[in-house]
This record gives structure tokens, C-alpha cells and sequence, in this order.
């Protein structure tokens, strides 16, 4: 058998005449092992994801990584099931990090907006919306997947279709993934909770007439995510940080300056206008800027998908009417009406006692859900999972759900807890539909069985809900600290929590809000990429500058390669290479503070040269050497 998919894998036949890669003999690649195997790298992607995400406002896609180690597991412990049982491992990794992924936007504000949230509400509102996205997804599973073969092209799913045929190539990806997680790792030992011997953190600050900052957190993760999604997207990110740090902000400087004495930050009575320093200036004024530009942002898409979510809706009322084989399995209606039941107990139980919450909420968060789960499906088969707009359905369903909210009065503290939760069941409904339909189509190329690949990814959701929820609550009180430097940016949350809570209340800095507004319309005028933009104004400079460096790792290895055949190969271990990087900096740096939370280890923190911008240098030096080294030694035969 050739170690390549036929060109109809992509098009040119019917979707119902397609030969798979696979076309004789037994469907099934599931057993004990491949399960075991797939829970956990869906427990170690729904980890990693969920901190780097949280942290980085970005998240990194399972699916390659995940068909890498689980081909070198199966070669190991179960070999018998071949490529079938590759494909559901990597599916079940999607799924962990697929839950992790939308998750992260809204869970967290919970904690921002100073409330709290128990294990089982986290977890009710989350499997509901692992089962009621993947029960949606199964209904138009033939017209998204078989009838749209070709015409829907879902590009990550060929990507990894691509790389479990050519699986034999898969000691050498290995290879990179370790090379990578042992220099993540290193480095979070050093500078994180472990040790926390060196100051990772490049930093200087201007506090006289023109107020700026630039810093660069020497961070593993950042870089390989930096490597991973290119040079476009990290400059587009940065120079919304260059705008917020050296634009707005100086600015802001410049005018508090002008300010009467008695005059103070209206979030901070104790801190005089004139006499604001640079994070005060961020804190209180240029975070509510970036939160109106990413609102705008959200919005933006949201509308843009109005044409999509007709024309998919349509087009699957049209393939059920004409084709009666359109439904799902009897296992996918169970799927969904357990979907349905859960989610109504996750409403009741988050809704406080309020009957008329609970089923008013619950029945327009199914109908929301319902919508962009169909239009997450047909989005994953234009796109993939990792361009998917998650925060702009995202936004535009918890905006609605707010409304709902405000015109029943419902507007205290409690209410607001119970509106964020119930936001978190549509965005994962949205997420897992991305990553089902994507597991899908892999399935459906390769020759898998459908239903086999649904029953694993559920329970691969299910996993990847708890170990978020659990990460969520181990990490609660670094994530809802506030002030300088705090340790995760988390701004899809901070957006969320800032939106609904100041909606709410009537607090919010609506001047500021709508300034962000305007300047992100303005963006989307230029067309230029507002959300990316928007999260780099947002985000620390600390942060963005670093994903720019791993994104120049990559144009310099790409520049120093001899021909496109070579620079195809050292890309290919280079995101490898990433991968190692983002899982061994947010795993080890996982542990790291559960150990710390334990009080097993206690770090007194860098002194002297190891707490300075000298040793930071040192560190970033490292970093960019061992990362780049490898790749340019790593040869064509490396790939074959």
C-alpha cells in the first residue's frame, strides 16, 4: 500500500464513490490500549491548552501532534490496529483540546468577575456542551462530510490524513517533540515555580514625560507558538502591541499630565490622574481600549457569518429533505438528547433556584448553540479548527444571552455567575463541533468507522472537561489576581467578564469602549485582521514580543535552507520541535504550581545578576539557539 492519499481524498468524485484509504477489511481501531492512549493525550492536550492558552490568548491545534505521538504509541503497544487506531487517538487528542480551547474564553471570568464556581457546575454545563455539539454535528455528519466531499475542503483535516499515512516518519517528529519538551522544561524549571532561580523577563519601562514599556518574557511556550503560527500572524499581534504601548498610552500619559490635582482614575480613587505611572495608564484606561477593539472585533465576524449561518442552515434542511440517509446513528440521538438533559440540569443547577432563569437561559443557550454549532462544522471544512472565529460566536451569543439577562432584571453578582456559565456551554458546543467535524473527515478519508470515532471523541470530551474545569480551580488564585505582571493574561475572559459584568451593573467606561469600537471598525475598513490586532493590543508586549521572536526563528531557519524540499522538512520539525516546546513549558509549568499550591516547593525568587535584564538576555539567547540548532542540522532524510 502506498504511503500517500489518492487525489480523490480531495475531490473530483462524489462523496458516496470515494474509495478510502482503508477500503477492505475491519473498520474498527479501538481496543483497551488505543483508549487508554487516546484519554491520555487527551488529558495532556487539554492541560497544555488550557494553561498556554490562558496564558498566551492563543491555542495550538492537536490534531498533527497528536497523530505523531499516537503513531509512535500504537507502533509501541498496540500495532495490530495500524492507522485505524492512530486515527482515533489522534481524534480523542483533538477532543481534549478542542473542550480546553473554548473553555478558556468564559470559564475564568467567573473568577475575574470575584465570584466562584464549583467542580460539578464546571462540569455539567461543559459535558453538556461536549454531547449537545457532537449530537448537532452527527445530524448533518453526511451532508458536511460526505455530500460536501471536495467542495468543503477542511485543510487540518488533510494535514493530518497526510501525516498518519506517512505514520513510518513518525520517530523523527518524535525526536523534534522531545528535543522540544526537554528545553521547555529546562527553562520553566529555572524561571517557574519549581526553582525560580532566573528572572526570565527582559524589562524596561519609561515613566518620564513620553510613558512607554517594553518588555520580552522569555517564555518556551510563547516561542514555539510564535514558530507555529508564523511571522502574518505574530507581527499583526505585535503591532497592536506597539500601538497600545507606544501609541495610546504615551498619549494618555501626555493629557494625565494636564489634570487637576483633586482629579483621580475612575476605577482608582486612590491614585491622582497626573500622577499615573505606565501600569496605571494600562490597568485602567488602554485595557478597556483593547476590550472595545476585540468587542468590535467579535462582532464583526459574528456578522459576517449572518450569510453562512442561512446558507448552512438551508443547505442541511435541503440534504435532510432530499437525502433520508442525512440523520445520525442512534448513538449520535443519544448523544444529543443526553446533550439536551444535561444541559437543562446544568441550567437548573447554575440558574441559583430561579425556575424562570433556568429554562428561559437554557432553552435560548441550545437555540444559540444550535445555530453555530451547524455554521462551527461548515467554517471547520472552510478553515480548520485553529482559524475557527470561536470568540466572535462566542461573543455575539453571550451579548444576547446579557440582554435577556438585563430585561429580566437579572443583574446582581449571582446572576452575572450564572450568565458566564451558561456562556461557557455554547462555547463549547462551538469548539467541539470544530474539532468532531474535523476528526470526522479525517475518519471519513482514512476509512474509519464513523460511529467509532463519535463514541471516542466523546469520551475524550468528557475527559478534556474535567481536567480543564480542575486546572481552572487549582489555578483560581493566579487567575483572578489583579495589578502588575500578573501571571496569565487570559483576555477572551477578561473581554467576557468586563462585557457582561459592566453591561449589568452600568459601570462600564463606555468612552473607552467605544474608542476600541471605532478604532476596530477602522481596521476592519483597512481590512486588516481585527481580532488578531485586538489581542495584541490587549495582551502584555511581554507576551507578543516573545511569539514575534519564535515566528523570526522561523524565517531564519526558512531563509537558511538550500532549496523548498529542504525548508519543507526543517518547517515540519520545527513545528514538531514547537509542539515539544508548548507542551513541556505549560505541563511542567502545571506542575510546577500544583507543587507550589501544595507547599512542597517554595521559591524565594531570583536575586542579584539571576533577578536582572542581563540574565533574562542570557536566557533568551539560549532559548533561540537550542530551538534553532537542531533544525538546521536536521536533514531531507529526516522527513522520509
Amino acid at each position: 500500500m502506498d504511503n500517500k492519499l489518492s487525489k480523490d481524498a480531495y475531490g473530483g468524485v462524489a462523496g458516496k464513490d470515494y474509495v478510502p484509504y482503508i477500503s477492505s477489511g475491519s473498520k474498527s481501531g479501538g481496543n483497551v490500549t488505543v483508549l487508554i492512549i487516546g484519554i491520555l493525550l487527551a488529558v495532556l492536550f487539554a492541560a497544555s491548552t488550557a494553561y498556554s492558552g490562558m496564558k498566551s490568548g492563543l491555542t495550538v491545534a492537536a490534531g498533527i501532534p497528536g497523530s505523531i505521538i499516537g503513531s509512535a504509541f500504537v507502533a509501541a503497544f498496540a500495532k495490530q490496529k495500524g492507522i485505524l487506531g492512530k486515527n482515533l487517538i489522534q481524534g480523542m487528542a483533538s477532543g481534549g483540546e478542542s473542550i480546553a480551547s473554548g473553555m478558556i474564553f468564559v470559564l475564568p471570568a467567573v473568577l475575574l468577575i470575584g465570584s466562584k464556581v464549583s467542580f460539578l457546575e464546571g462540569f455539567a454545563v461543559g459535558v453538556g456542551g461536549v454531547l449537545f455539539g457532537i449530537g448537532i454535528a452527527s445530524l448533518v455528519h453526511n451532508y458536511l462530510i460526505v455530500e460536501e466531499h471536495g467542495k468543503l475542503m477542511y485543510p487540518e483535516s488533510m494535514a493530518i490524513s497526510e501525516t498518519l499515512v506517512a505514520s513510518e516518519g513518525a520517530g523523527d517528529s518524535m525526536k523534534y517533540m522531545g528535543i522540544g519538551f526537554g528545553i521547555g522544561g529546562i527553562i520553566t524549571v529555572i524561571t517557574g515555580s519549581f526553582l525560580n532561580v532566573a528572572n526570565n523577563v527582559i524589562s524596561y519601562v519609561n515613566e518620564s514625560f513620553y510613558k512607554w514599556k517594553l518588555e520580552v518574557e522569555v517564555n518556551p511556550l510563547l516561542l514555539g507558538i510564535g514558530f507555529i503560527v508564523g511571522l502574518d500572524v505574530s507581527l499583526t499581534m505585535f503591532a497592536g502591541s506597539i500601538l497600545s504601548n507606544f501609541g495610546i498610552m504615551p498619549l494618555i500619559g501626555y493629557f494625565s499630565t494636564l489634570a487637576n490635582d483633586g482629579a483621580t482614575v475612575w476605577n482608582a480613587p486612590g491614585v491622582a490622574i497626573n500622577a499615573m505611572k505606565v501600569n496605571n495608564i494600562a490597568g485602567s484606561y488602554v485595557k478597556y481600549i483593547g476590550a472595545g477593539m476585540m468587542l468590535s472585533g467579535g462582532l464583526i465576524g459574528a456578522i459576517k457569518l449572518i450569510p453562512t449561518i442561512i446558507s448552512s442552515i438551508k443547505e442541511t434542511l435541503n440534504a435532510k429533505s432530499s437525502n433520508s440517509g442525512a440523520g445520525s446513528s442512534s448513538a449520535g440521538n443519544i448523544i444529543l438528547l443526553g446533550g439536551v438533559v444535561v444541559g437543562f440540569i446544568g441550567g437548573f443547577l447554575i440558574s441559583g433556584g430561579n425556575i424562570v432563569m433556568a429554562i428561559a437561559a437554557s432553552v435560548l443557550s441550545l437555540f444559540l448553540s444550535l445555530l453555530f454549532v451547524i455554521v462551527s462544522g461548515r467554517l471547520t471544512g472552510t478553515i480548520g479548527t485553529s482559524n475557527l472565529p470561536v470568540s466572535g460566536m462566542t461573543i455575539a451569543s453571550i451579548v444576547l444571552v446579557t440582554l435577556l439577562f438585563v430585561v429580566m432584571g437579572w443583574k446582581d453578582l449571582e446572576s452575572n455567575r450564572s450568565l458566564l456559565l451558561f456562556g461557557t456551554f455554547i462555547v463549547v458546543a462551538i469548539s467541539a463541533a470544530g474539532g468532531y467535524c474535523q476528526s470526522q473527515k479525517v475518519t471519513f478519508v482514512i476509512g474509519g468507522d464513523k460511529n467509532e470515532m463519535q463514541k471516542y471523541f466523546a469520551i475524550a470530551g468528557v475527559v478534556g472537561v474535567a481536567v480543564v474545569v480542575g486546572t481552572i480551580l487549582l489555578l483560581s488564585s493566579q487567575l483572578s489576581m489583579t495589578g502588575d505582571n500578573v501571571p496569565f493574561a487570559l483576555p477572551q475572559a477578561n473581554l467576557i467578564s468586563t462585557l457582561t459584568a459592566g453591561i449589568m451593573s452600568g459601570s462600564l467606561p463606555w468612552v473607552m469602549i467605544i474608542v476600541g469600537i471605532v478604532m476596530g471598525v477602522v481596521l476592519f475598513l483597512l481590512n486588516l485582521p481585527v481580532m488578531t490586532v485586538a489581542i495584541g493590543f490587549y495582551l502584555p508586549i511581554a507576551t507578543t514580543s516573545i511569539i514575534l521572536i519564535g515566528a523570526l526563528v522561523r524565517l531564519f531557519v526558512e531563509r537558511a535552507s538550500k532549496s523548498e524540499e529542504e525548508k519543507e522538512v526543517k518547517i515540519a520539525n520545527g513545528i514538531s520541535l514547537s509542539s515539544g516546546l508548548v507542551a513541556g513549558g505549560s505541563i511542567i509549568g502545571l506542575i510546577g504550581i500544583i507543587l507550589q499550591v501544595a507547599g512542597v516547593i517554595k521559591g524565594k525568587g531570583p536575586s542579584g545578576f539571576a533577578g536582572s535584564n542581563g540574565m533574562a538576555f542570557i536566557l533568551l539567547i539560549a532559548l533561540v539557539v537550542a530551538t534553532a540548532i537542531p533544525l538546521l542540522n536536521s536533514k531531507v532524510k529526516d522527513a522520509q
